[in-house]
């Protein structure tokens, strides 16, 4: 329990801290006009509210990731508290807000537009159709678990595949919509009740006091199948929207068309991230008791692959207090507030982000053929193929029995392979502008590494013995770095002469 309330401690005096510097080394200006004051339009560029546009940032970014990943990242034990800590403020935080401030200052420029800026016009290309793709895979993810829990929940006619359509169909409302006339209206709602739903949680910690693990307990690799399973990288991409995310970073722009001061940047980007590492922290904390503590716990860490089970049997237990009688397909059933609590985390949560990724999509689209997205014809003729090509990828993933956890599987590495690609474009801004890089140079080699490695390891990929990968992960992370000085020498020379 010490380490788990240092660990809430810190990641708050994180953001005060922390936060500042990074913000002051960027420099913001709050006179500066923002695009959504310059560039009004009615759907993407619409002025509002700060406190509207921090809980539609933070219900983005979050979804099922804080808490899927915190609870799958728990299973390796002590080790998962310091990377939600140090992973959120050293690399998660300066991720989501330089990122977010370098879309503002471009006019809300979509991420692959940054990449392109800073790493070239090929990169740009490459990651225009590789962001296309994550932006798909978040859809199908983000709508397979809430349409299954949603049938196990509702009749027997009301199946999987027809929650899934109409899910899809909410999608596509939410996609082609205005961005303040559904999206600003219910996210901060159902982030508040993500929010409320951890709270929860967090007060069930303190009054339960159950023996979470200590950080002096040892930092060893806890998780049942560790010999396929090594703490470094696995770890570091189980856990990914609780300490580092790229996906996070395909979000901001939309929030970058909303913001009227560049004041607002730190606690809309800095904030979330931070905030979402404390929901992520408490999921883990609660997580490590139930796998370690509980009979169906061991059970399910030993076996199961399904964190929805998780959430739903703590939130029973923890949460189990007031209810109602309903009647569903003809069965009693007694609804406790941790049941309701479980089903707006497990179905909206994640919705509320497979909507905003397929948003994102329809305006990376959109740049790369400079087409007006004010007009709503313009709009279907981009979301309409993307929705078909998503729907056929559900399909697949419901075919297999492994179709699923193969998808997450890519899902999880190419989503922090993007935050590699960021953070170096962010690293040569901050070159460029002579501004202290190494903020962000230390957290693209260590990523860099946890990616190639990760690669290296899966057996989905090469799988190579972990020492091996190790050994060949490390020089290509040397490689790019030598590379990085090479081009800073470069580029130093140039501008003196």
């Amino acid at each position: 329990m010490i380490t788990f309330i240092i660990a809430l401690v810190v990641l708050i005096v994180g953001y005060i801290v922390y936060g500042k510097i990074v913000e002051k080394i960027f420099g913001i200006d709050s006179k500066r006009t923002t695009p959504a004051l310059s560039m009004t339009d009615g759907v993407d560029y619409v002025p509002m509210k700060p406190w509207r546009i921090f809980m539609i940032q933070f219900l983005n970014i979050a979804g099922l990731g804080p808490i899927f990943g915190a609870i799958m990242g728990a299973k390796f034990g002590t080790a998962s508290f310091l990377w939600i800590v140090f992973g959120s403020i050293f690399a998660g935080g300066v991720h989501d807000f330089l990122s977010g401030m370098l879309s503002l200052r471009m006019n809300g420029a979509s991420l692959p537009e940054i990449h392109g800026k800073y790493l070239g016009n090929t990169v740009k290309q490459i990651m225009r159709g590789f962001m296309v793709i994550l932006m798909v895979l978040v859809g199908v993810v983000f709508v397979v678990g809430p349409a299954g829990l949603l049938a196990d929940i509702t009749p027997d006619f009301l199946t999987t595949t027809f929650w899934i359509i109409i899910i899809l169909c909410y999608y596509l409302i939410a996609t082609l919509l205005p961005i303040d006339k559904l999206i600003g209206r219910i996210y901060p709602f159902f982030g508040a009740c993500l929010i409320f739903m951890a709270l929860g949680i967090l007060v069930a910690i303190f009054i339960h006091h159950p023996p979470l693990p200590e950080i002096w307990e040892g930092l060893g690799n806890k998780h049942p199948h560790a010999e396929s399973n090594p703490l470094f990288p696995m770890m570091f991409i189980s856990i990914a929207c609780g300490a580092i995310s790229g996906f996070h970073a395909t979000q901001s722009p939309l929030m970058a068309r909303t913001m009227t001061n560049e004041k607002q940047g730190r606690p809309i980007f800095y904030g979330a991230m931070i905030l979402e590492g404390v929901i992520a922290l408490i999921w883990a904390a609660a997580a490590s008791y139930f796998f370690f503590d509980t009979q169906q716990g061991q059970a399910f860490f030993q076996t199961g692959t399904n964190a929805t089970v998780v959430v739903k049997d703590i939130a029973n237990e923890w949460l189990n207090v007031l209810g109602f009688h309903v009647n569903i397909g003809g069965t009693a059933h007694y609804i406790t507030i941790g049941v309701i609590l479980a089903i707006l985390g497990v179905v909206f949560a994640p919705i509320t982000s497979g909507d905003t990724a397929l948003r994102s999509a329809r305006l990376i689209v959109a740049d790369f053929l400079h087409l007006d997205q004010k007009p709503i014809l313009k709009r279907l003729l981009i979301a309409i193929p993307l929705f078909l090509v998503t729907f056929g990828v559900l399909m697949f993933s419901l075919k297999d029995k492994d179709g699923f956890e193969l998808i997450w599987r890519y899902f999880a590495w190419a989503n922090q392979t993007l935050a590699v690609f960021t953070l170096w474009a962010i690293t040569v801004y901050l070159t460029q502008k002579h501004k202290p890089f190494i903020i962000t140079l230390l957290p693209a080699l260590f990523m860099t590494m946890v990616c190639t490695s990760f690669l290296l390891i899966s057996k989905d990929c090469f799988g190579l013995p972990p020492l091996v990968s190790y050994i060949i992960s490390s020089a290509i992370t040397a490689t790019t770095l030598i590379w990085f000085f090479v081009w800073k020498k470069k580029f130093t020379r140039r501008i003196e002469n």
